[in-house]
């Protein structure tokens, strides 16, 4: 922060990234932590089979992702601000649809609605809202911003299952689709309705009229229309962003069953929490030690290369040895967060300002949609694979290996599109 801005206080900027980390906690709380709450709440009072209610998770999130690839131009139309507070709306009404669902066709509809709204609130739309504000400081609010969504994990997660329990769903949908609405719907007014330029203000806090700061790397060039979809860097970028994300959202979801052998259902919450945990350290140290030259797709690589590390503790555990499910757990949740952060942060190096909020859209909505099928795929590799005879049911080989080898495809796809610095 330069004298200038200190002496006029907090730069506003800051003030955007808490409104930012607030909207992730409902964003995720709501759109990405409520869904799998919902699936054994619906399974048990309308006896729907799992299969039709994963194949509603899926249609959310890849609706979700649909819209996500179109931010920009939605952000344009519509204003930040107010799509923001529309998204939430949605977010909402359509969860309480899935409370509201006596017939499968309903449940779908409503997934379509609460898909749409979570576009708002996803990781392209955080990136967009900070992006504006921060050059320099970047990595450390967009940390910031994301931990929201962490943040909402934790907080919602368990609140779910108890208002749920306490209120019943419909009114539990009801009474935090309502807070939702409210509180974000005051955070887009009163932050993300401004820019920088309409108060007078410049990127980081820095004194208007400064020269800008730039992070951009010398290979960057516009890439407009379909130039976008030949070039080696976004290619690479996208798929490396997609097969981490794969591997982790595939793993995660079948890592408390895993778990629950060797610790029992308490221990391995607290297991699963600690991942939680450990993604918000590794997000919040990179943030702000990470140097503003340093090559952020070797970084990204050692991340990936972290959790590939991790899924081979948990194979080598065998499901029954603590010490190495403990390292597993510490180093694949060391690098999980980073997995959403650190790609529209490579982002803003390796292409021209003008084109990174599209580029950072398309990657977020190409990542949520293949993640959208991981639980699925992961769950066939359990079904599908023999067991071994005389193992732990934790034990579980294939998914680990499976895992491994996402995780390794992922750095090998950052590394395929690394270019001289």
């Amino acid at each position: 922060m330069s004298s200038s801005s200190a002496s006029r206080g907090t730069f506003f900027g800051w003030w955007v990234t808490a409104g930012a980390f607030v909207l992730a906690v409902f964003g995720w709380g709501l759109g990405f932590y409520g869904p799998p709450v919902f699936l054994g709440v619906l399974h048990e009072t309308r006896g729907w089979p799992l299969g039709l209610i994963s194949a509603a998770i899926t249609l959310h999130y890849l609706v979700g992702a649909a819209l996500a690839a179109r931010l920009p131009s939605l952000h344009a139309r519509f204003g930040l601000a107010r799509f923001t507070q529309m998204g939430v709306l949605a977010l909402s009404l359509g969860l309480i649809g899935w409370a509201l669902a006596a017939e499968p066709w309903q449940l779908f509809i409503a997934a379509a609605v609460s898909g749409a709204g979570w576009s708002a609130s996803s990781a392209a739309a955080i990136n967009a809202i900070i992006a504006p504000w921060f050059v320099r400081a970047r990595p450390a609010a967009l940390g910031m911003a994301y931990n929201g969504g962490s943040v909402g994990g934790i907080l919602f997660s368990p609140l779910w299952v108890a208002t749920i329990s306490f209120l019943g769903f419909p009114l539990a949908a009801a009474a935090i689709g309502l807070t939702a609405v409210v509180t974000v719907g005051v955070i887009s007014a009163t932050l993300f309705a401004r820019t920088p330029e309409q108060i007078g203000l410049a990127p980081d806090g820095d004194a208007v009229g400064k020269a800008a700061v730039s992070v951009t790397s010398p290979h960057a060039r516009l890439l407009p229309g379909a130039l976008l979809w030949r070039d080696r860097t976004f290619l690479t970028l996208t798929a490396g962003m997609a097969l981490g994300l794969f591997a982790q959202l595939g793993l995660i979801t079948h890592l408390f069953s895993l778990l629950l052998p060797a610790f029992g259902a308490q221990r391995a919450g607290f297991a699963m929490a600690f991942v939680t945990v450990m993604a918000v350290a590794g997000r919040t140290l990179l943030g702000w030690l990470m140097p503003i030259g340093a090559d952020r797709r070797v970084i990204s690589c050692l991340g990936y290369g972290m959790q590939l590390a991790g899924s081979l503790a948990f194979l080598a555990a065998g499901g029954t040895n603590v010490a190495l499910l403990l390292t597993g757990i510490a180093l694949f949740g060391i690098g999980f967060g980073n997995a959403t952060s650190l790609p529209p942060l490579i982002a803003q190096v390796e292409f021209v300002k003008e084109e990174v909020l599209r580029v950072v859209a398309l990657m977020v909505a190409i990542g949520q949609a293949t993640y959208a099928f991981a639980p699925a795929a992961f769950g066939l590799i359990r079904e599908l694979t023999p067991p071994i005879e005389g193992a732990n049911a934790g034990a579980a080989p294939w998914v680990f290996i499976a895992a491994a080898v996402f995780q390794g495809l992922a750095i090998l796809a950052m590394l395929a599109g690394r270019k001289p610095r």
